[in-house]
């Protein structure tokens, strides 16, 4: 901890997981392996819709620009954290905290707005299929890719000036393996009120917002699957939802178990661990939940990997 003559700092100190030398082997070597089967897993969802022409549709363009948002998202935090593990030392610099805290933000939120238009892609296509390609046209889907971005960088943007202009002088401790915003609004020695009205407001809009959007999505996609008359039909209806009310739930149930640990508890493990669930282990399982769970990625992955491997032998 280092503060400047100016009442700013020089660096935080981020806890981490555990101050135990002894544990700082496998945590390192946990992280890099789920950090390394995040990274493939999602380039292989990436790679499976670019090279099937058949992919090439709204939801697979959702579901491959999530993958990528999910691999910058583990990557704003878990390479830094590995670093520090590696170097024996938990210090960060300013600048690199606030950078990180701005782009955790961005991900964060991106998260959110895909899964909102994902819910919305599906509502489209089961509640008016013989328009589903009209009204999901390309323009609208990079529009709203592109809207998601802007929000998002927009909403993160505001949130770091408001950061900016506190002071930090002692007790410069993070409980976290990251810096986390409302961890680093908390060490301030300043008037945070603004920060914290900003911040809640950031968290109704980001998180309740495309929450009610899901929610109205999903009452319009069950009340049309009701109304079909065959079972068989309502069944294959419904599997086209089931991956990502999956990867919905888990994202919100990951995000609320930072919240209520937050909440509950300042302890450095409590919020380390609260936290990797949605940086971490969420995007880590999204690839497998859509791979297991919906059989044109399957045979898009299938192809591509017996694809890859014939080129393989061939050369």
């Amino acid at each position: 901890m280092k503060p400047d003559n100016d009442g700013n700092v020089s660096e935080f100190i981020l806890l981490g997981f555990s101050e135990d030398p002894e544990l700082q082997p496998l945590i390192f070597g946990l992280f890099l392996s789920m950090y390394l089967i995040t990274m493939l897993g999602n380039l292989l969802i990436i790679l499976a819709v670019s090279s099937d022409p058949h992919l090439h549709t709204p939801m697979y363009f959702f579901l491959s620009n999530l993958s990528f948002v999910d691999i910058c998202f583990t990557s704003t935090t878990v390479p830094h954290m590995l670093l520090s593990i590696h170097r024996e030392s938990k210090a960060t610099t300013y600048e690199g905290c606030m950078a990180q805290m701005f782009f955790v933000c961005v991900f964060a939120a991106l998260d959110d707005f895909l899964l909102m238009v994902m819910a919305y892609d599906r509502l489209v296509a089961i509640c008016h299929p013989l328009h589903y390609m009209v009204i999901m046209n390309p323009r609208l889907c990079g529009l709203l890719v592109l809207g998601s971005w802007i929000m998002s960088s927009l909403i993160s943007f505001l949130q770091n000036i408001l950061v900016l202009r506190l002071s930090f002088c002692t007790d410069l401790e993070i409980p976290n393996f990251f810096c986390e915003l409302k961890l680093i609004v908390q060490v301030s020695c300043s008037d945070t009120f603004v920060n914290n009205v900003v911040m809640y407001i950031s968290v109704v809009l980001v998180g309740g917002g495309p929450l009610a959007g899901i929610l109205y999505s999903y009452s319009k996609i069950v009340s049309s699957i009701c109304r079909i008359a065959s079972t068989q039909g309502k069944m294959k209806a419904f599997s086209t939802c089931s991956s990502h009310l999956s990867v919905v739930s888990l994202f919100y149930c990951s995000c609320l178990g930072v919240y209520l640990s937050s909440a509950a508890t300042h302890s450095s493990q409590s919020s380390s661990t609260a936290s990797a669930m949605y940086t971490v282990v969420t995007p880590m399982l999204n690839p497998f939940i859509y791979s297991l769970r919906n059989r044109d990625i399957k045979r898009a992955l299938n192809a591509f990997l017996v694809k890859g491997t014939t080129k393989g032998h061939l050369s």
